[in-house]
């Protein structure tokens, strides 16, 4: 169901959990609240209504960071490669597409005729390769070091969130968009997602397990959701 409270238009999801929680989601600042099935409408409208401030600065927030213009791939447009800005030119060939960094410059060699559409696709799965690359290097790394171990990982393109888990299939999933961000981005998610496996909710206990092994990592969040973000349509 949805309520408007504050003028601010609320998604209600009512769930078999213990407490009240509330989101609001890029891109486009959607607001959001998980709550316990027998909680009544009135009690979920007072917890909107006392974070209306906090939600307006989050929704504006949102609407007004900088993002990428909507992608052509045409010589002269910019990717990022974590974190590094490129330019990109775009090349003609006949044989298999593919997009090398060399310098500031990212070169595109598709096919003349090729569509925005195939070659967004294949940017996206060129993203997929070189984070899945990264994640094979990065996640043993955290596993070894906190002794949390996913049995299965996967990336996937997300718009709302950067990483998720699944706790009983002990299964994480990572955006593909991470391949676009500074490497401490990825090291911070997979971290992140890892002490999931342990912990549902962003509680004390997740919050601590966190300061021990990344003591640094609100930084690292900061710097990701800060970072420039992608054209969304």
């Amino acid at each position: 169901m949805t309520i408007m409270v504050s003028d601010i238009l609320v998604e209600v999801c009512k769930k078999n959990i213990k407490n009240m929680h509330l989101s609001v989601k890029p891109p486009n600042g959607k607001v959001t609240v998980s709550a316990p099935l027998n909680m009544r409408d009135e009690t979920i409208e007072r917890f909107v209504r006392t974070k209306a401030g906090w939600i307006k600065r989050q929704v504006e927030k949102l609407v007004t960071q900088p993002r990428q213009s909507m992608r052509e791939y045409l010589s002269g447009e910019t990717l990022y490669v974590w974190g590094t800005q490129y330019f990109l030119r775009v090349e003609y060939g006949t044989g298999k597409n593919s997009l090398l960094l060399s310098g500031d410059k990212a070169v595109l060699t598709v096919r003349e005729k090729s569509t925005v559409v195939q070659r967004a696709r294949f940017v996206r799965e060129w993203y997929r390769s070189i984070l899945k690359k990264e994640i094979e290097r990065v996640l043993p790394k955290w596993e070894d070091r906190t002794g949390l171990v996913c049995d299965a990982w996967q990336t996937k393109y997300m718009i709302t969130r950067w990483g998720t888990c699944n706790i009983k299939k002990r299964k994480i999933w990572l955006n593909v968009q991470l391949a676009k961000k500074t490497p401490d981005c990825l090291e911070y998610v997979i971290l992140h997602e890892l002490v999931h496996l342990v912990e549902k909710h962003h509680n004390n206990a997740f919050i601590s397990l966190m300061d021990k092994y990344m003591p640094y990592w609100r930084e690292t969040k900061r710097a990701l959701n800060d970072q420039i973000l992608d054209f969304m349509a």
